[in-house]
């Protein structure tokens, strides 16, 4: 297992008799009502009360305009489609073949409204703009107010933070002269006046604030291709900044990822990142890990897996892990054992469903508790769009997951969220629909 630096790490036996529900960073992350791969890119996380809201661009049909999707969830992991805040509309900034990123929201608590900033640009991205909406609710319809590059300057990757005083500023990027924070007006829905600018390009720009120190975190100018991320902090949002400096392992490539919002747990945050797939943006996945703060100091860890505790405020490693060979499952129908040379046994369960409604069924999963956990389901779908599969627990009711291309030799992860006994469980996926599922390299079940 691999450490979580200085988080505060809950006791892995009491972990997994509440719970080892895992985010699993890279991985296929299925919505769980609708059995899809999550669509919320360049986005951000608000908490209301005891749930939370993640907002962000969907990529399912490419990089052009299409909707800002809302998901709600109440422990980080287990995530439910809500609706469109907005979608696209016949013309304007909201038209066809726009350009529409970085959605993030906060709260005004004068207005009592929800305020939307996201980057608004044509799809040569030469408009250079920042767009605003409101809404009465976090998750519900938004009103679109229009756009404007502000204080006259370029805006494109851009992010919003709330200070301690109910000030809020926009943090946006303007390619000619630098990273920027702008103070907005007391709605929220216009800027000021300028509050900082660093004058290095760094764009992608994210802010916490803990124990009075305000920290910006940020991806230097490489395009889709991830690089190594930098922060710089200070004692006054107005400055001095200190120097850009990195966060995680050096010459990782912020573990092939890029910033796009940084969400408070506890004592320290967790590091939200996109790992964009820019040949197929539907593809693109999400790469989530505690973030630790200390001082003026920010690390982070890559982990295959870890347990956020939202009751606490901590994290915890994920736990170890058997594995079944999908080969040994019992196969049947059409699906058959077949060769794979990425695969841990050089073979995998392929032709589940199809014509031939081939089915791999786990006949001896093992749980040490009754628990409801995470089992990471490595596969290769080698199709340019996602495959499905209905996966039943102990013969219980099958829920549908998704998994995306593989894009490449090496299986993928997607996560199956299960209620396991203590003892003997069963297994059993089969294809949705008349759809081919993927080809199972094996599971990888909690055993701590």
């Amino acid at each position: 297992m691999l450490s979580l630096g200085n988080f505060a790490v809950v006791g892995l036996l009491a972990s997994i008799a509440s719970a080892t529900l895992q985010i699993v960073p890279g991985g296929t992350w299925t919505a769980k009502n609708t059995g899809k791969h999550i669509q919320a890119h360049g986005g951000g996380v608000l908490k209301v009360d005891n749930t939370y809201y993640w907002v962000g661009e969907d990529k399912t049909s490419g990089s052009a305009f299409q909707n800002i999707n809302c998901y709600s969830s109440t422990n980080l992991v287990e995530w439910n489609y809500v609706g469109a805040l907005l979608t696209v509309t016949g013309s304007g900034d909201l038209g066809p073949s726009r350009v529409i990123e970085r959605p993030k929201i906060v709260y005004n608590k004068s207005t009592k409204k929800y305020v939307l900033w996201m980057h608004i640009d044509s799809s040569n991205y030469g408009e250079a703009k920042a767009g605003v909406a409101t809404g009465d609710s976090v998750c519900g319809k938004y009103e679109y107010k229009g756009s404007m590059r502000p204080l006259g300057f370029e805006s494109r990757d851009s992010g919003v933070f709330v200070d301690d005083d109910e000030k809020g500023y926009l943090l946006t990027e303007d390619r000619k002269n630098g990273l920027r924070i702008d103070l907005l007006s007391a709605d929220y829905l216009t800027v000021v006046s300028s509050t900082y600018l660093w004058k290095e390009s760094i764009e992608a720009p994210a802010m916490i604030k803990k124990n009075g120190v305000y920290f910006m975190f940020g991806s230097k100018l490489t395009g889709w291709d991830p690089n190594d991320n930098v922060y710089s902090t200070a004692t006054k949002i107005s400055g001095p900044w200190s120097a850009w400096k990195g966060f995680a392992d050096s010459g990782s490539k912020t573990y092939t990822s890029q910033t796009n919002f940084i969400l408070p747990l506890g004592d320290n945050a967790i590091y939200m990142g996109d790992r964009w797939v820019s040949s197929n943006l539907m593809r693109s996945t999400y790469v989530w890990l505690p973030l630790t703060l200390s001082g003026t100091t920010a690390t982070m860890k890559n982990s295959v897996n870890w347990v956020p505790n939202v009751a606490s405020g901590s994290a915890s490693s994920g736990p170890s892990e058997t594995s079944y060979e999908g080969e040994a499952a019992e196969l049947s129908g059409g699906a058959k054992s077949v060769a794979c040379t990425g695969c841990s046994g050089k073979n995998a369960a392929g032709y589940i469903g199809g014509s031939t409604t081939g089915s791999a069924y786990f006949a001896s999963v093992s749980s040490s508790a009754t628990t409801r956990t995470t089992i990471r389901i490595k596969f290769l779908n080698g199709d340019k769009s996602q495959r499905f599969s209905d996966v039943s627990v102990n013969g219980g009711a099958a829920q549908t997951i998704a998994f995306l291309p593989s894009g490449g030799s090496d299986p993928d992860s997607s996560s199956l969220h299960v209620d396991l006994k203590s003892g003997t469980n069963t297994v059993k996926i089969t294809a949705s629909g008349t759809g081919w599922g993927p080809d199972v390299d094996r599971l990888m079940v909690p055993s701590s």
